[in-house]
């Protein structure tokens, strides 16, 4: 994400080009710059054609009408951006789906398609580096989920539903439903707008900010107002039942659970436990993230779709059906661990899955159940069973698994374990010490193991290369002495959890025109008037139903003109 923007753009300095090969514009370019393409892909290990090069993504406005009978979309996705190179061309992920036309600041482009996921896109002319640019994608088409063993074989990506669709992005799916730069190292803001038939709701990340009826149709307009990874992005069609709250920090929460199922004692205590853990996870770690929490409950493990878990869309997780307060716990983890501080490569998952299993622990912990220590060694003693095809619990390495076990089972339990084993190792206040230096350090961006590793030596003052071997980059189960003699920490080499001083008043809030100051999760005391602390300014978002929402705290945040 750009940080800011200029907007130096190459003046004409030769005639255009006509039309070269696979429908390509060439573009305009000046004697003394020259001009070279973006590599189409990141090089991430498990994904190198995934995520592109030459720019470098501010914001999103997805703006769809999805016709649920037939499953079809009929979209136009903006994007601004900023190139990070004398750029000719540049990529955009989009698979499969109907382009019908492409504008960069406003003028034609050239566009053409390579393979099913590749949209190469030739400005009419050359963008300087640091350049600010605009790009419309209008397209149109049914989108195709993915299945592979990534995902067992489940549908993932844009999935559409009895009467409706969920989303489930991790790790590429994006790219079926929106054009875009699908690599967790470019995070953007987004806005998302549905257009669906009255009878529907949209459920989204952030706030409903507008909600626009037409003679037959509903628009639901939700915005994001954090950096967010293409993967965290979300947009459940369906019929909800919605209830809107605040947490005790005055954190807007908003809870939808699928019609059908709002009955379920689960489902009904869900917004419960999310504001349990939001209010008492965020004295352990820091500030909760974001200005807004909540959650999604579909209905989608039964038959045909059978859909498992949870997806932790960033502020609002994705049920796929009722879940379990563990599985809440560990959803909320996920945005501090995996939705603020995003896993840099993918071979890097453990980072978000594996530290939120861990706060699932270390939550039970915190509210009379099991401690962590005696969770995870109950696992290391007795690993559950693997399903069929998949290596043995102890037969990957948790730090890099491969591309199709990404998501073994293995990956977040024996990560989360990791952690608790590090914590038994190096005592609470270090073990706090390092949870909130990671946390503030690596704020709304992208971290791999490497930084971990380092980050945890440079706090402990010890030499950690054979523990991390052992834990992570090894595909064995670690000797019983690397774990500890003991089934629960010792007080007297742990010492208690200090809480995080949180301040009784926010540093900042959002101002009537939109405008937001950065608390970044660091937040010092601050004079605040009262007025400003309940949320009086200016208007106020509202929920699906049309109720007012209330004000949450704020982050780093962008106002009407960027950051």
């Amino acid at each position: 994400m750009a940080m800011f923007r200029s907007a130096r753009r190459l003046p004409l300095a030769v005639a255009v080009v006509g039309a070269v090969t696979l429908g390509l514009l060439a573009p305009v370019a000046a004697a003394d710059v020259q001009f070279e393409p973006g590599v189409p892909g990141l090089g991430d290990p498990y994904f190198p054609d995934l995520g592109n090069g030459g720019y470098d993504v501010e914001d999103y406005h997805v703006k769809m009408a999805y016709e649920a009978d037939t499953g079809a979309i009929n979209a136009t996705t903006t994007i601004n951006a900023t190139a990070t190179q004398d750029l000719s061309r540049f990529d955009l992920d989009l698979y499969k789906l109907n382009v019908r036309s492409v504008q960069v600041d406003g003028e034609t482009a050239g566009f053409a398609r390579t393979g099913e996921r590749e949209l190469v896109i030739t400005p009419r002319e050359g963008l300087r580096k640091q350049s600010a640019f605009t790009v419309v994608v209008r397209y149109d088409g049914i989108p195709e989920a993915l299945r592979g063993p990534i995902s067992s074989g489940r549908p993932y990506g844009f999935v559409r539903t009895g009467n409706g669709a969920t989303i489930i992005s991790q790790p590429d799916g994006a790219s079926t439903w929106f054009p875009s730069n699908d690599h967790p190292r470019d995070k953007a803001f987004f806005t998302v707008e549905t257009t669906v038939r009255q009878g529907l709701q949209v459920v989204g990340n952030g706030r409903l900010v507008q909600q626009p009826r037409g003679e037959d149709t509903d628009t639901f307009v939700w915005t994001e107002d954090s950096p967010m990874a293409t993967y965290l992005v979300t947009n459940s069609i369906g019929r909800f039942d919605t209830t809107t709250s605040t947490t005790s920090e005055l954190i807007s929460q908003l809870d939808a659970v699928n019609s059908g199922i709002a009955s379920d004692p689960a489902a009904a205590r869900t917004r419960a436990w999310t504001k349990a853990a939001v209010d008492g996870i965020s004295p352990l770690f820091g500030f909760y993230p974001f200005d807004t929490t909540g959650s999604i409950i579909e209905n989608n493990d039964v038959p045909p779709l059978n859909l498992k878990g949870a997806l932790a869309t960033q502020t609002r997780p994705t049920y796929q059906s009722p879940p379990t307060e563990a599985d809440v716990a560990r959803a909320i983890g996920y945005q501090w661990f995996g939705a603020s501080v995003t896993p840099a490569r993918w071979s890097d998952v453990w980072l978000g899955d594996g530290l939120a299993t861990w706060t699932e622990k270390f939550w039970a912990e915190r509210n009379g159940g099991p401690s962590a220590q005696e969770a995870f060694k109950r696992i290391y003693d007795d690993p559950p069973t693997v399903p069929p095809g998949r290596p043995g619990f102890w037969d990957i390495a948790v730090a890099d698994p491969s591309r199709d076990q990404m998501f073994h089972p293995a990956v977040a339990l024996r990560g989360g374990m990791a952690f608790q084993a590090l914590r038994h190792m190096i005592g609470e206040s270090r073990c706090a010490e390092l949870t909130r230096a990671w946390l503030s350090r690596n704020e709304y961006g992208t971290a791999t193991t490497e930084d971990f590793e380092a980050l945890a030596q440079q706090i402990t003052g010890r030499d950690l290369r054979d523990f991390f071997k052992v834990w992570l980059h090894t595909a064995a189960k670690p000797p019983a002495g690397w774990w500890g003699v003991d089934s629960a920490i010792r007080t007297e080499r742990a010492g208690r959890w200090p809480n995080h001083r949180l301040p009784s008043r926010p540093a900042a809030v959002r101002a009537g025109d939109g405008s937001e100051a950065i608390h970044g999760g660091k937040l010092a005391d601050h004079a605040v008037d009262d007025a400003e602390w309940a949320g009086a300014r200016g208007a106020v978002p509202v929920g699906p139903g049309g109720a007012e929402l209330p004000r949450g705290l704020t982050g780093r945040r962008r106002g009407p003109d960027g950051w």
